[in-house]
């Protein structure tokens, strides 16, 4: 995957409802900065300048998040009506996303749950990072879950590395990366919650990757699984030498998983692990809602009440 820019927009879903976009690393979603030269809403206006919204803040419906730094699957609703269903399913926790990453170290146990609740952190210099409870200075923790698959061990500029496949099934700030640096194996890149290190300036990016996305919707099932950006052959830097678990069967278990019946509270898809039951969402809280019925009032039809 090239570096970004207007002209190199990759599309890996298209409806008339809905795009799913495979983002570059190291480009805002969107950005009212005059000084942002490139960001993923001027490459979509750039590609498709027909589809943009002027009732929009920004022209486009972007149905969730991705870190300026991360790259992968990014949905778009074309509609009110498309982002009003996209947003039930993500209230619901219907929706299924499965990240990739390379993280330093290499990653014993093969698969691993990592629970630690995020909070912000207050402490001086920290006060746009997140850490997890017990830090000190940590506001607010909640109740985080991620679900953790080595794929690879191998070495990224000489250093041990493993490549994994990583399950958010909570939807905090930096979950991913905060959960993989409390495990000791902070992504490759990260340097905001990676292990200081002469080897940090090797990478050209962080290693973080969203790279299948599924979204049930009434209307039609949005589903995108993008190209594996952590190969040898676009990064010279990474030697894999041992397989722990071929990524393509874990792309079929997402792929024939049932989609959970549209519920309060209901579970996204995640990887099986066998002899324990899944583990349970945390109820959604009064601040999740207003931030659900903000971003609804903004894009999305009117909620049911």
């Amino acid at each position: 995957m090239e570096p970004g820019s207007v002209e190199n927009l990759c599309i890996v879903y298209q409806s008339r409802d809905f795009l799913v976009v495979n983002k570059h690393w190291d480009v805002r979603i969107d950005s009212k900065t005059w000084r942002e030269t490139l960001t993923l809403q001027k490459q979509l206006r750039h590609r498709f300048p027909e589809l943009a919204d002027p009732d929009t803040c920004y022209g486009f419906r972007f149905c969730h998040q991705l870190d300026f730094s991360t790259s992968g699957a990014l949905c778009v609703a074309l509609n009110k009506a498309a982002a009003g269903s996209a947003y039930r399913c993500f209230k619901e926790r219907r929706v299924t996303k499965a990240y990739l990453a390379l993280v330093r170290g290499h990653v014993q146990e093969s698969r691993i749950t990592i629970s630690h609740a995020i909070g912000r952190n207050s402490m001086e210099g920290r006060t746009h990072t997140m850490c997890i409870e017990g830090t000190q200075g940590c506001e607010n923790p909640k109740p985080s879950l991620t679900e953790l698959v080595v794929l690879e061990h191998g070495l990224y500029a000489g250093d041990p590395v493993s490549k994994v496949l990583l399950q958010p099934l909570t939807g905090r700030t930096h979950q991913l990366r905060v959960h993989c640096s409390a495990l000791g194996h902070p992504i490759v890149g990260d340097l905001t919650y990676g292990q200081a290190s002469g080897q940090e300036d090797q990478p050209f990016r962080m290693m973080l990757h969203a790279f299948y996305l599924r979204i049930p919707t009434e209307a039609e099932c949005v589903e995108a699984c993008t190209p594996d950006p952590f190969v040898p052959a676009l990064d010279a830097c990474w030697s894999p030498h041992t397989v722990v678990q071929p990524l393509s069967q874990l792309i079929q278990v997402l792929r024939a998983a049932r989609d959970p019946e549209p519920a309060e509270g209901g579970h996204s898809t995640h990887l099986p692990r066998p002899g324990r039951p899944p583990p349970p969402h945390p109820p959604e809280t009064e601040a999740q809602r207003a931030s659900y019925l903000q971003w609804l009032s903004e894009w999305t039809l009117e909620p049911d009440n």
